[in-house]
């Protein structure tokens, strides 16, 4: 493909679609998590704390002693490919290509770029850059807004495009949390798999929890979450004591958002409840937090306090009707572009 300069006004832009998500490890090695976390959580969307205060906890302790611990969780879900994150994103990738190239005319290019770890947001809109994109359409796989994880997507990617001379137009995708193909796409996997199988006592939304100050700040996360699994309940035609919505994945000793996942499923098996389903509608790919944290840890606990019978539903992935639901987004979000 014949490159052109940034400035060069008669090259033929085209179309730039950067697919994100959180990030992985480069390996399941304490070095390599270790690399990972530092700058996970040293980005201040992440740990709102002032740094003279969090520096030294950060690097004086939980970069120390949580890498180690990290790497065994992440030993257990690795695949011979690699991680189940990215290995997924890739497939999503691929996919979404194949799907959006039915649709698009003109030139579009579409990446993968992860805001921690490899590959980077950096590196992906260098390569988007090197392709003369004059149109980027951004979208986080995160279908519930929360600053800490779109909002450190959109500082990324501003940061990046802060290096360029010509700056291409731009638009992020905000978040999905009430878009049908989505709601319906889950729904739909819920219920075959309950056709197929057998329908539980109980049905748990789990979401990544966040610390409750930030919703207290305004953070729009805590909201979304709920009208996403209430929107999917009332499609399965649930009654409202056969569902629950909790949050998982909590970090340190404040209080984060409520009801949580693990005290959740533990007090249910020793209420009697004996069939637990659980799917996590705010993680659009598998990877640590759904592999190893809920299908295997709260399995776990929900069988040593009594259940019988714990089924974790895994995230829509590369689906077909996934692939469609991101694509159909796409499209919405470019009308007025060349490409659409």
């Amino acid at each position: 493909m014949t490159r052109y300069k940034e400035s060069d006004p008669s090259a033929p832009g085209g179309l730039g679609i950067l697919i994100t998500n959180l990030g992985t490890p480069d390996a399941p090695t304490p070095s390599a998590v270790r690399r990972y976390l530092a700058e996970f959580l040293g980005d201040p969307r992440v740990v709102e704390l002032p740094r003279i205060i969090w520096w030294p906890i950060l690097h004086g302790v939980i970069l120390r002693f949580r890498p180690a611990h990290s790497a065994r969780a992440y030993q257990k879900i690795w695949t011979e490919n690699g991680s189940p994150l990215l290995v997924i994103s890739q497939r999503q990738l691929a996919a979404l290509r194949e799907t959006l190239g039915k649709y698009l005319r003109g030139n579009f290019a579409i990446i993968l770029g992860m805001r921690y770890g490899n590959p980077s947001i950096a590196d992906a809109l260098e390569k988007l850059r090197q392709e003369n994109i004059r149109r980027l359409l951004v979208l986080p796989l995160y279908p519930q807004y929360s600053g800490t994880t779109s909002g450190a997507t959109f500082d990324a990617v501003v940061a990046e495009l802060a290096k360029w001379r010509w700056i291409p137009e731009l638009r992020i995708i905000n978040s999905y949390y009430d878009f049908p193909p989505y709601l319906d796409a889950l729904a739909q996997q819920i219920r075959a798999t309950w056709q197929e199988t057998t329908r539980p006592e109980k049905l748990l939304f789990s979401f990544h929890g966040l610390p409750q100050k930030l919703i207290n700040y305004g953070d729009p996360y805590f909201a979304q979450c709920l009208i996403s699994a209430r929107s999917i309940a009332e499609k399965l035609e649930l009654s409202n004591d056969e569902w629950l919505v909790s949050f998982q994945s909590r970090l340190g000793r404040e209080e984060w958002l409520k009801p949580y996942t693990d005290q959740t499923l533990k007090n249910w098996a020793l209420a009697g409840i004996k069939t637990v389903d659980v799917i996590c509608p705010g993680f659009a790919t598998d990877c640590l937090e759904t592999l190893e944290e809920i299908a295997l840890q709260n399995r776990d606990r929900f069988l040593s306090s009594g259940g019988e019978n714990y089924r974790y539903l895994p995230a829509l992935n590369a689906r077909p009707e996934h692939i469609q639901t991101l694509a159909h987004l796409i499209l919405q979000h470019i009308r007025g572009w060349p490409e659409a």
